[in-house]
């Protein structure tokens, strides 16, 4: 059986807001099926990185929240803006959340953070050679602790699944394996 593309029959926007976008589609699955309420996420794409010090530590930072009422180990990242490209946009996201410039960045994947539901895309980079050159420049809404980690203590915090964040987790794990120090 070849798997097709839906058709989709109609579209009507229900929330159109800058951080959220929900959509309700109807489709034609193309097996005889009409689907009246496919409801569908419209985000802006994101980008988050595996940022590496000058002395081979991981960059994480640590903020509350607010949907999973949990405060969360994380990797830096954030929202691609406007036109920004993605490369452009985690060097950004690094010097206002944490302050550091790097040597080098290599893009580890593209991945979709819930793609039955939602179109976006995550741009997962490696950074190496960072060093703090300015002082941190967050949002309104940003609150978050800047901390390092060494690789193996990333390796054990991903082993006791301490890093809640699935894309985050994803990334470290490409990064980690693009290091060759994923065993």
């Amino acid at each position: 059986m070849e798997i097709l593309k839906w058709k989709k029959l109609s579209s009507k926007y229900l929330v159109k807001e800058k951080w959220a976008t929900l959509r309700v589609d109807t489709c034609d699955l193309q097996n005889g099926t009409i689907k009246d309420d496919y409801y569908v996420l419209e985000y802006p794409n994101w980008v988050n990185a595996v940022a590496l010090t000058e002395d081979h530590k991981i960059i994480m930072v640590r903020q509350y929240r607010h949907g999973a009422d949990l405060i969360s180990l994380e990797i830096p990242g954030g929202v691609i803006d406007g036109n920004e490209s993605p490369e452009d946009a985690i060097k950004r996201e690094l010097l206002e959340e944490t302050g550091y410039s790097f040597e080098s960045i290599e893009l580890l994947a593209e991945t979709y953070p819930n793609p039955a539901t939602a179109n976006n895309i995550t741009y997962c980079y490696l950074l190496k050679g960072g060093k703090k050159t300015h002082t941190q420049h967050l949002d309104e809404h940003e609150i978050l602790e800047v901390e390092e980690y060494t690789i193996d203590e990333v390796k054990q915090l991903l082993k006791e699944n301490k890093i809640a964040q699935s894309l985050h987790s994803t990334a470290l794990f490409y990064g980690l394996m693009k290091l060759g120090a994923l065993v």
